[in-house]
């Protein structure tokens, strides 16, 4: 009886020491454990996604066969030195209503001269050649201080009404690759009904430097609250503010209106300027193109770009050149024939043209560079329709 006992004992026990069995069973143990490791991986890559860019070598995970997005790898641009492509110039003229328009005239003109008329903070209104052309000029005693004669201007050579059109031939004389492209996009900004808009030169700068690196939309925003800390909510329209009253209005109150501290500082030091007559809309019609270049320059917040831009949308200023924005650089370099793409990715300021090569081709479209430079932008169809439609 005992001896059956242990028999079976002995037998039960077989498999358990049996080498063929131990491992079957431990690949299998193994198994299991590692079935948690996928989800290690998904778990890993929802970290990757919240925190970090798909195609992040340093998290430890391998990099997706294909990229999640080509555009994460092009998204860094390089930006023009100061301001974004002229789709924002139209703030250096655009106001909160619609601007003022005179009846059509034929002033007389100059390349050289402020084309606009200009509105003083009392309501004035000065242009640089006030005589019509038709009529001779008056004597010593009776000339106008906007007189060529007292104010160094150039003579005359042409009128608002002929501006445009002159300047057109001039360009496509100069260069007839440019001939399809002008009766293509016809600029309006240096028509006579253009011409004949008139501009507030301190509403021009400040919307300005309420545009510099903000949204067009956020840089309205902001200039509608700015206009309204000066006037009755039921006004309508709403007037620009006068120069003296942003003077002497608090920073603090400023900033309610969404600016920034610098820009609530650049904005006041401006007014402080035209309040005391340093600036004046008299002196951006006499000033020649250095001048005004130079005086505006000198104030705080205002850059060369954006100055640029001012004395060439609302002056309206027919040389005026820029060879820092890179939607003129790419148009130039387009028009010459360089492969623009292939240059994109070269990088730097002068990735697509240098700036002596620039001024050195802009110099035959003189005096008309500021139409030269709005065509450029056209070729390689940088958004202007903002300043177009303004």
């Amino acid at each position: 009886m005992s001896t059956k006992r242990l028999t079976r004992s002995s037998s039960s026990t077989q498999p358990i020491v049996n080498p063929t069995t131990v491992p079957s069973k431990a690949p299998t143990r193994v198994a299991k454990r590692t079935k948690p490791q996928p989800k290690k991986l998904k778990e890993g890559e929802a970290e990757r996604i919240l925190h970090g860019p798909l195609n992040d070598a340093t998290n430890g995970l391998d990099q997706p066969a294909t990229p999640p997005s080509k555009r994460a790898r092009h998204a860094p641009q390089v930006p023009p030195p100061e301001t974004p492509t002229p789709a924002q110039a139209s703030l250096y003229f655009g106001t909160a209503t619609a601007p003022t328009t005179h009846p059509l005239e034929s002033r007389p003109a100059d390349p050289h001269t402020t084309s606009a008329p200009l509105k003083t903070p009392r309501g004035s209104r000065v242009v640089a050649y006030p005589n019509p052309p038709s009529l001779p000029p008056p004597s010593k005693t009776t000339l106008p201080s906007t007189a060529p004669s007292q104010t160094h201007l150039p003579p005359p050579t042409t009128t608002t009404a002929n501006l445009l059109s002159e300047a057109c031939a001039h360009l496509v004389k100069t260069e007839p690759k440019l001939q399809p492209i002008i009766a293509k996009h016809p600029c309006k900004i240096f028509s006579p009904a253009g011409l004949a808009e008139e501009i507030d030169p301190f509403n021009s700068l400040v919307s300005g430097i309420i545009a510099q690196q903000v949204s067009g939309a956020a840089a309205s925003s902001i200039k509608r609250k700015f206009i309204g800390l000066f006037s009755d909510a039921d006004a309508s329209p709403a007037p620009f503010p006068a120069p003296s009253l942003v003077a002497a209005t608090a920073l603090p109150t400023l900033r309610t209106a969404g600016l920034s501290q610098r820009k609530a500082e650049y904005i006041q030091g401006l007014a402080e300027k035209f309040a005391s007559g340093e600036l004046s809309a008299q002196m951006l019609v006499e000033a020649s193109d250095e001048e005004v270049l130079e005086r505006l320059i000198a104030v705080r917040g205002l850059g060369r770009w954006s100055v640029e831009m001012f004395a060439c949308f609302a002056l309206k200023r027919m040389d005026v050149f820029s060879v820092g924005d890179l939607g003129v650089q790419r148009g130039m370099a387009a028009l010459l024939g360089k492969d623009v793409k292939k240059l994109k990715a070269k990088g730097g300021k002068w990735k697509y043209m240098s700036e002596a090569d620039m001024l050195a081709y802009s110099a035959k479209f003189a005096p008309y560079r500021s139409l030269f430079m709005w065509y450029m932008w056209r070729i390689e169809d940088v958004n202007v329709d903002a300043v177009q439609d303004a």
